[in-house]
């Protein structure tokens, strides 16, 4: 007797029993970003029963959202955060976590908007980047235990997880590095609301307090329309009070770009008259002249860490929240002179 061989379902056949594209099955069973977890469920549910093998294929992990500081997407900062999303997706394809992005006000990160953003998602995980969330949030969050990583975000209380550069000390080293070409007047530019900013002004003071008779001086900024012009601005206004400062910090390569424009403009030579450091390594910082001396943030990796922290965090839901710091590594470049080439200043 015979026996029937029971032929094996391809993909499109399982594309039409699910009422989806061939393309979707296909997405799902590579384990693609782009799909939300209920469809990518049941897909699988169907393809599972009808006898398409998916060992291997992970679909089981909760889904993620991210939510995005519109103003820092949508504004200068894209680029940085662009790193950080290609970073996210990559980690989650590879986790089989399904993976979604909104971009959102940061004064709209309410409660009751993130949960029906994740609801609409079907995600189970929330990435908040770029955003502090609020105390309201904040409760919301930890009364539902609901996962959460903070992305480029620090949170001080140490309740939720979150990855971040290494704020407080790449600001001390870049700060370290106009001290130790010689300059002991020093202005950092920055301003903020952000926990990983002020830790970028906190560093920047650590520094200046180590060295005697160094004398720092913050000079914050409105943002209001272009970072780059305000500091331009600002750094004209204060060469003009003849205060000896020969050197800035800036908060990010943006507002660098302003000061070097505003001390060349001043007739100073960079950096034998003044010192720029920035902070980011954006791409900006290999178009000025001199290239920008600056510290470079791995954003991309700072996205992959983050989907890490997810993911642990969906097999242990009561485990002690952790924040992963990554190091910042100075970028040479062109506007500080090396300790051996510049003379110390008294």
């Amino acid at each position: 007797m015979n026996e029937i061989k029971t032929k094996r379902p391809r993909q499109a056949d399982i594309a039409t029993m699910a009422g989806v594209s061939v393309s979707t099955v296909s997405r799902v069973l590579a384990n693609e970003p782009g799909i939300s977890q209920s469809v990518r469920q049941h897909i699988l549910k169907v393809a599972a029963e009808s006898g398409y093998p998916t060992r291997g294929v992970a679909g089981t992990m909760p889904g993620g959202l991210a939510l995005i500081a519109s103003d820092g997407m949508t504004g200068g900062l894209s680029v940085f955060y662009e790193g950080i999303v290609e970073g996210l997706r990559a980690a989650a394809a590879e986790a089989g976590m399904s993976f979604e992005i909104r971009l959102i006000r940061e004064n709209k990160a309410t409660a009751e908007v993130v949960s029906d953003h994740m609801q609409t998602a079907n995600a189970e995980g929330l990435f908040l980047v770029g955003i502090d969330p609020s105390a309201e949030l904040r409760r919301h969050l930890e009364e539902n235990a609901v996962p959460c990583v903070l992305v480029n975000g620090t949170d001080p209380r140490l309740r939720l997880d979150g990855v971040s550069p290494s704020n407080f000390f790449g600001a001390y080293e870049a700060t370290r590095r106009l001290l130790d070409a010689g300059h002991t007047r020093i202005l950092h530019l920055t301003g903020s609301h952000r926990h990983t900013i002020r830790e970028r002004s906190r560093g920047f003071e650590a520094a200046i307090a180590e060295v005697d008779g160094a004398h720092g001086c913050l000079v914050p900024m409105t943002f209001h329309g272009s970072a780059s012009q305000e500091a331009h601005e600002l750094t004209t206004a204060k060469l003009a009070e003849n205060a000896g400062y020969t050197a800035a910090f800036c908060m990010n390569d943006f507002i660098a770009v302003g000061v070097l424009e505003a001390v060349t403009e001043a007739g100073l030579r960079v950096p034998d008259d003044f010192a720029i450091m920035g902070f980011d390594d954006l791409p900006c910082a290999l178009m000025t002249d001199p290239p920008l001396s600056t510290m470079r943030v791995d954003r991309a990796a700072l996205g992959r860490e983050a989907v890490h922290l997810m993911a642990a965090r969906f097999r242990d839901r009561t485990a002690p929240a952790r924040q992963i710091c990554h190091a910042v590594t100075p970028v040479i470049g062109g506007t500080v002179a090396t300790p051996a080439t510049h003379a110390p200043r008294h």
